[in-house]
């Protein structure tokens, strides 16, 4: 996974949980139907979780990304080097 990617995957994930928790503090204030809270609230918790989950993936795969372009720079550079 690239860079470019993981970011749009955090935005995504920052996104979810942003619009979730922000709905849930809404409707916590409103008169609806107990139904509608339920329905609501467990869609929010599935959706907070896949935003967690989706942070966590792009999280990891930039941190990947980071550790792999540092172990490739001394390959590089020695490369280099013997030129």
């Amino acid at each position: 996974m690239t860079r470019r990617q993981s970011r749009i995957l955090i935005a995504a994930a920052v996104w979810t949980l942003y619009v979730w928790i922000s709905r849930i503090v809404i409707m916590s204030g409103q008169d609806n139907s107990v139904g509608f809270k339920v329905v609501h609230g467990i869609l929010a918790v599935i959706s907070i979780g896949f935003g967690v989950a989706i942070g966590k993936i792009a999280w990891d795969a930039r941190q990947a990304a980071k550790v792999d372009s540092r172990a490739q720079e001394p390959v590089r550079s020695a490369r280099r080097g013997r030129r």
